[in-house]
């Protein structure tokens, strides 16, 4: 029911009252002259009973109207109750909230009952629900880019990144993984790589070979012992590399192990590399190198979402629409997480609730205390006047009736 109709009731029911003491009225005058001409008994309980009910319908108007305002506009003392008590009003009625619906005991039953886990499952389960949560957080996030300052976030990012750096040692995490590398035997594999490369490289460079084999000869040796001589150059070495890429325990391959070993020690341990690698990373990190890193960092990545973000089917959209349907398909069959969830949202909002029902109680005195006080009047008296019609009502005849049973006994014992 709006404000309207609840005011047509309100005239409704405070014609009815008003009503009923015009009735009380003209009875009472009509009996009152009536008992001039006529000697009847009946003529004198009759305006008893309208007498009485007059006054019991004032009384009670009176009481009714001092509540939301000052009677025939006259500033009686203690009338117009709620424009006056609007302040004492609302803390009262905060603190009753507080005290009576916003406690503990109160509270916790309805906590208990509080299952939210399926409810999302379900919503999320559902397509049409996916692509609004999925271009509702798009078009947050996107205007969250559009709005972000890219020199601030570069600056940010440098100063990050130079945070981060100060402290670490490029020499012991080289060194680090040079040595997991050995731990798992991948060197190995370049070793063998490395090898074959060479193998073939001086099979197909034999003339190369000769050419060398003559430049260093002498004049008196005849080319085809030249010759000869650069074959088997050629030849061992070929074979000395063949060796090393086919048996996985040569000995060369156990030396370049050894050797790789050390130095890995000699990056962590050796105070000149720690050096030369911070003067290496200052030189790649210097202030204005590091700002053009990150402003190209943070506009790549920026690009990037807004890219991903502004298409309809996009691998990003896509990624979240796969764990959106997988995480709803879980809410829904797992219990375990179920508990969790609503474990976590119950106690959650237990404790905000109960951290924060005085901010409750103060809405509640700061709403009631900034209404005006003909407001609040009115718009109490929309709400209860209805009902308070009928004390008048009820005075009328309670009234009435007192009235007869007091002239009752009179005539009768007095």
């Amino acid at each position: 029911m709006n404000d309207e109709a609840k005011r047509k009731q309100l005239r409704k029911y405070k014609a009815f009252a008003t009503g009923l003491f015009l009735l009380m009225a003209a009875i009472f005058i009509a009996t009152t002259l009536l008992q001039k001409n006529v000697d009847s008994h009946w003529v004198g309980y009759v305006r008893a009973f309208s007498e009485a009910a007059m006054v019991g319908a004032l009384a009670d108007w009176f009481a009714v109207t001092a509540l939301f305002r000052h009677p025939l506009g006259l500033p009686i003392p203690h009338t117009n109750l709620i424009e006056n008590s609007k302040e004492r009003l609302g803390d009262n009625l905060g603190s009753f909230v507080v005290s009576n619906f916003l406690s503990p005991q109160n509270i916790r039953p309805y906590m208990m009952k509080l299952k939210i886990s399926g409810f999302v499952g379900e919503w999320l389960s559902k397509e049409k629900n996916q692509e609004i949560l999925i271009k509702n957080l798009s078009d947050i996030v996107l205007d969250i880019l559009n709005k972000l300052d890219d020199t601030a976030v570069s600056q940010f990012i440098s100063k990050k990144v130079q945070e981060m750096t100060d402290d670490i040692k490029l020499n012991k995490i080289v060194g680090n993984g040079i040595g997991y590398i050995i731990e798992k035997n991948d060197h190995q594999r370049m070793v063998t790589n490395l090898s074959a490369q060479i193998k073939n490289y001086i099979l197909e460079n034999d003339e190369l070979i000769k050419e060398r084999v003559k430049k260093g000869s002498y004049t008196f040796i005849p080319s085809f012992v030249d010759n000869k001589i650069a074959d088997k150059i050629a030849t061992g070495l070929s074979d000395f590399f063949r060796e090393i890429e086919e048996d996985p325990r040569h000995e060369i391959r156990n030396l370049i192990t050894q050797k790789i070993h050390d130095f890995s020690v000699d990056l962590k341990e050796d105070p000149k590399w720690e050096e030369e690698f911070k003067i290496i990373k200052n030189d790649l990190l210097k202030g204005d190198k590091l700002n053009e890193y990150s402003n190209d960092i943070w506009v790549s990545i920026k690009n990037t979402l807004k890219n991903e973000l502004q298409e309809e089917d996009s691998s990003l959209k896509k990624y979240i629409s796969k764990n959106l349907n997988e995480f709803s398909e879980n809410l829904k069959t797992d219990a375990n997480l179920q508990n969790k969830i609503d474990d976590w949202i119950r106690v959650t909002a237990y404790k905000y609730i109960l951290r924060n029902t005085h901010q409750f109680g103060n809405l509640i005195s700061s709403t009631v205390g900034n209404w005006q006080g003909k407001e609040l009047s009115e718009k109490l008296e929309l709400e209860v006047g209805k009902d308070l019609q009928f004390i008048r009502v009820n005075g009328t005849l309670v009234g009435g009736l007192v009235g007869l049973v007091i002239y009752t006994i009179a005539h009768f014992f007095l």
